[in-house]
């Protein structure tokens, strides 16, 4: 019988072995030449080892290390279930998940040597092709792209074809060859197998959910479990979403009435979104703003988290082959060896389309009190097991970053009551989510209305969302994790609070939340509950 020790590596080593681009992301060593297969028969090899590793778990002892034992059952039904459904193979798109996006967001951070990039470069064919069947595999099925996705899709296939090889994002020294050789013609013919045969079967944007797919409706169930790491039903985070939003647009009364001297809830959103005094000038102001916030978060950290030793973070901007269609911004972590800091990638496009109050929010989401200090904690914890440190789960983690825009708050952090506005404008953008994600996948809402209550009840800009819809739609189920997962944090914060009152303790709080890696939600409750935060 194997130890719990040893099942937790061979989950490990198979999750990485799966996903090498994300291994190197968060500086996984022995993946570098590696990349994903994405076809139909690699996700059931991988479904079955998970089932082999589900069924010799059973046999193991949980006391050996209850956590572990309790995080790794979650993996591996949730796995089992979404790599069963399938659900990737119906998401084309020119956001972050895509093949095109991957590859250029991840290969400028490659570690290895030159040997391993140049291996990877010359499996990149392979990938895209792979791509190609799995897609056209789906059509036959009767499982069709979004025509929105397939479009930006070819758009930014273009984009990146449209580039002087000199400046291509996957050059590296010895690397221009196969670049130019067999790493663009295989994005070409992924390009053309888009506009020639996926586009004409493509879904309208009125049918852009999952519940339009065949098997989508059981495919988005295990896509909200496995994000929100709980039971909770599509109906149920739909009335939650409602519920906050409502209240929400009440702070956005108060606050407005601050910031801009109005009340009325509309005017506020009106002003936020259109005032063009309210945009940034240039890619460098953007840059400025993130890296002040960030830098000031630091200062500010010995007050309200224990000392850590972790990697730095950076802020860097976001490749103009990715930014187009991409979200504000997002988190890179560190290498493990310290190589590589963490990074705050940070969208500069269009630079006076983009709203100088958003930029705090984001930077303390993405970078401290966020997901640097999450992740790299996580990272430096080397008594955790590999799994649990190199782990990601978007409920505990996306609900950290959310919890941090708040934290940030009463860190004193934000310059402005227009910045706190941005805050509040955040929350509800994540609450809009809930309704939104759901009202797509589940009830059958169209792209339109999606985009009209997303403006009707957040500051975001026009541009924002419509990406934001449009990553709902090709990534569903996992914009519910911020919210819910920051919900269940506050409530245990308060729980806790309520039992010690005047001798509960922040930071050990915050300690417990973080120092352990990523935990499933019903985990992180059970520890939590099981703590004393007493100074």
């Amino acid at each position: 019988m194997k130890t719990l020790a040893q099942l937790g590596e061979e989950y490990f080593r198979a999750h990485c072995a799966a996903d090498p681009f994300g291994a190197g992301v968060f500086g996984v060593p022995g993946y570098e030449a590696e990349v994903p297969d994405p076809s139909r028969a690699a996700a059931e090899r991988h479904r079955a080892e998970l089932a082999r590793l589900a069924e010799e778990l059973r046999a193991a002892d949980p006391a050996e290390d209850p956590i572990s034992h309790a995080m790794l059952r979650r993996l591996l039904d949730d796995g089992q279930r979404v790599l069963a459904d399938g659900m990737v193979e119906v998401g084309v798109t020119a956001g972050g998940t895509g093949p095109l996006a991957q590859v250029v967001s991840t290969f400028p951070a490659s570690t290895g040597t030159d040997e391993e990039y140049l291996a990877r470069l010359e499996k990149l064919p392979g990938y895209f092709d792979a791509y190609v069947e799995r897609y056209l595999r789906a059509a036959r099925d009767g499982r069709f792209q979004t025509e929105i996705g397939v479009r930006q899709a070819i758009i930014q296939a273009d984009a990146y074809l449209s580039g002087p090889i000199e400046r291509d994002p996957l050059l590296r020294r010895i690397s221009t060859d196969v670049v130019a050789s067999a790493v663009r013609p295989a994005i070409v013919r992924f390009r053309n197998a888009l506009e020639e045969h996926l586009l004409p079967v493509a879904r309208p944007d009125e049918k852009a959910g999952l519940c339009f797919v065949p098997g989508g409706a059981e495919g988005y169930l295990g896509l909200v479990r496995a994000c929100t790491t709980t039971e909770l039903g599509p109906e149920e985070i739909h009335r939650t979403g409602l519920e906050l939003v409502a209240r929400l647009r009440e702070e956005f009364a108060e606050r407005g009435g601050r910031a801009l001297g109005t009340t009325d809830v509309d005017e506020v959103l009106v002003r936020l979104r259109e005032d063009q005094n309210l945009r940034f000038g240039t890619a460098g102001e953007i840059v400025d703003a993130v890296t002040r916030a960030l830098r000031e978060a630091e200062a500010a950290l010995p007050d309200w988290f224990a000392t850590y030793d972790i990697a730095p973070c950076e802020v860097r901007e976001m490749d103009p082959a990715e930014a187009e269609h991409s979200v504000l911004g997002y988190y890179m972590p560190p290498t493990a060896d310290g190589a590589r800091p963490g990074a705050h990638v940070v969208n500069t496009f269009r630079p006076r389309s983009r709203a100088r109050f958003e930029y705090e929010a984001l930077a303390f989401h993405e970078s401290v009190p966020g997901h640097h200090l999450q992740i790299a904690l996580a990272q430096s914890r080397a008594d955790l097991p590999e799994f649990r440190r190199f782990a990601y789960l978007d409920a505990h983690g996306e609900g950290w970053g959310l919890y941090s825009e708040r934290l940030a708050d009463e860190m004193g952090l934000y310059t402005s009551e227009l910045s706190r506005l941005g805050m509040v404008s955040f929350d509800a953008w994540r609450a809009c989510r809930l309704v939104v994600d759901t009202g797509l996948h589940h009830f059958g809402w169209s792209r339109s209305r999606a985009i009209d209550y997303m403006r009707a009840n957040t500051a975001l800009s026009e541009t924002n969302i419509v990406n934001e819809v449009d990553r709902y739609i090709a990534v569903p189920g996992q914009a519910l994790a911020y919210m819910i997962g920051r919900l269940h944090i506050d409530r245990l914060r308060e729980r806790s609070r309520a039992a010690l009152g005047g001798g509960f303790d922040i930071r050990a709080f915050h300690h417990t939340v973080l120092a352990h890696g990523p935990l499933p939600l019903d985990v992180l409750e059970d520890l939590i509950l099981s703590r004393d935060f007493t100074a």
